[in-house]
């Protein structure tokens, strides 16, 4: 777009118009004065007369009327075959006798264009939601994790390898086959629903007293950036339905939240964290020992929440939204 002082701007618009309208202009010398054509000219000094400054402004170009615009009746039926079968503008158009292309711009217009905006058991859109404030809500899930062998592990090194750092690593019990075990890391992982800040630490069992432990630990941390937790939402794992759990949450004055059964898109957030650590941190890189992938988690966490653009939030790093909160600084 042009700067707002080039030729034909709303400013210049108001010139030529003002000279005609009010000065007297012929319009054929105003137009070759500020080379336009005479019809150009005689446009804005007609606006000018009937609305003054007011008509110098873009006007949309949508039409009034669209007599042409497919029905809503037929629109709702488009709609329909979208959610309930994921059809897309071939097949629906198909079974309506339409063109695709009508099919696609109604699809477009309703937001329904792309199938991630469904939901897959549902066939309903997606309704996403974000609570009004940091610490209104936290989700807190575990993350299971086979640990590396020293060596590395099959997704870098291949099978046969892995097998084999697999079966030198020390100290590690087997199985009844006489594999060796090599364990699994248990990452307990905390984000704000608003912020989409993360907080996690790896331990070696997802039972209730560490999960209290980090819960506990986690609120501090959140506390020290200006936040209180007032709401934590969890799956019905079994340390999250243990009257431990109950117990700690209220004596931190948190409200207890579980998600459905079975509905995973309840803690959506969290689910969705989990792709990105696992992305990011996880599996990464060739990391060629357990306690060198754990080493490695804070730095990502940092990254993450200080420096990684978020896409659900603006575009911006989860901690901007902790920035500047209501007696942060006191």
């Amino acid at each position: 777009m042009s700067h707002a002082n080039a030729a034909l701007t709303p400013v210049q618009r108001a010139r030529i118009a003002r000279l005609i309208v009010e000065e007297g202009w012929p319009v054929a010398h105003a137009a070759t004065f500020f080379h336009v054509s005479w019809p150009t000219a005689k446009r804005w000094a007609n606006r000018y007369a009937a609305m003054g400054r007011d008509g110098m402004a873009d006007r949309s170009s949508r039409p009034h009327r669209s007599p042409n615009r497919t029905p809503q009746p037929m629109v709702r039926k488009i709609v329909h075959l979208r959610w309930k079968q994921r059809l897309g503008p071939v097949g629906i158009g198909a079974q309506l006798g339409m063109p695709a292309s009508t099919v696609h711009a109604v699809l477009t217009r309703c937001r329904l264009n792309r199938l991630h905006h469904v939901d897959v058991r549902t066939g309903e859109p997606v309704r996403r939601y974000e609570h009004e404030k940091p610490g209104a809500l936290i989700h807190v899930d575990v993350k299971k994790l086979g640990n590396i062998p020293d060596g590395g592990g099959w997704r870098f090194v291949g099978r046969q390898q892995g097998d084999r750092n697999r079966a030198a690593t020390p100290g590690k019990p087997r199985n009844k086959r006489f594999q060796p075990l090599v364990g699994t890391a248990f990452v307990h992982t905390v984000i704000d629903d608003n912020s989409r800040v993360a907080y996690a630490e790896i331990h070696d069992d997802e039972t209730a007293a560490t999960a209290i432990g980090v819960l506990r630990r986690a609120v501090s941390w959140f506390a020290a950036r200006g936040v209180t937790v007032e709401r934590v939402l969890s799956d019905n794992g079994s340390a999250y339905k243990s009257h431990a759990w109950r117990d700690a949450c209220a004596d931190l004055g948190i409200k207890v939240k579980k998600t459905r059964p079975y509905r995973p898109q309840t803690n959506g957030k969290i689910e969705r964290f989990h792709r990105t650590l696992a992305d990011g941190w996880a599996f990464s890189r060739h990391y060629h020992s357990e306690s060198a992938r754990r080493a490695a988690l804070p730095a990502w966490l940092h990254n993450y929440n200080h420096h990684r653009p978020h896409t659900a939030i603006g575009k911006v790093p989860p901690i901007t939204r902790l920035t500047n909160l209501p007696g942060q600084y006191i």
